[in-house]
């Protein structure tokens, strides 16, 4: 940890990526130079082909940042770290606390400075680390996906609807099955 001359201080946190899904890279013929991963995904030309591809079960990764970057910043950049090129407003940072053998997690807002959180919180990673995640607020945020990943989504609706009402028509025929037999069978009177 470094006093700046500002009032600011500079140091490391060490984020946990506990990701279940697969993340997209820009795909190309040949490997990504010094000087494209230095510039990051995003910047310049726009991405036309993806990879995508599931990180290293708990991964760990550095990061130096200074007293005023907040939780967004520290997602966009270990996104660029990785050369990801999904939207930053898929993943959430969490603090991760552990006290009396249990482990509590809370999704850090935006603004909030982890530096600063990791400092407050003392030398102990059990009590106060950071762990990058997928962003699960139970609502799906359309805008953050391609318009060939919208697509998708799509067709998978549209078939499911298909199948959902290809049983109910075979429900229903079968009761209307049901009844004429019984109709049938039933004298008149």
């Amino acid at each position: 940890m470094s006093l700046n001359k500002d009032g600011s201080y500079t140091g490391f946190i060490k984020v946990q990526l506990k990701l279940v899904r697969p993340v997209s890279v820009p795909s190309s013929k040949k490997p990504p130079s010094l000087q494209d991963a230095r510039r990051g995904p995003g910047r310049g030309t726009a991405v036309k082909r993806r990879t995508s591809f599931y990180l290293p079960k708990d991964a760990v990764k550095h990061l130096h940042v200074l007293s005023r970057t907040r939780a967004r910043e520290v997602i966009e950049a270990l996104l660029r770290k990785f050369l990801v090129v999904d939207d930053p407003r898929k993943f959430a940072l969490f603090e991760r606390a552990e006290r009396h053998g249990q482990v509590y997690l809370r999704k850090l807002s935006d603004d909030e400075q982890p530096l600063r959180l990791r400092l407050l919180a003392g030398p102990s990673e059990k009590a106060l680390s950071f762990v990058l995640k997928e962003n699960d607020s139970g609502e799906v945020n359309w805008d953050a996906f391609s318009m060939p990943e919208l697509h998708n989504f799509l067709r998978i609706l549209q078939r499911e609807e298909e199948e959902h009402l290809r049983q109910i028509l075979k429900k229903y025929s079968y009761c209307r099955q049901k009844i004429q037999e019984a109709l049938h069978a039933c004298p008149l009177g």
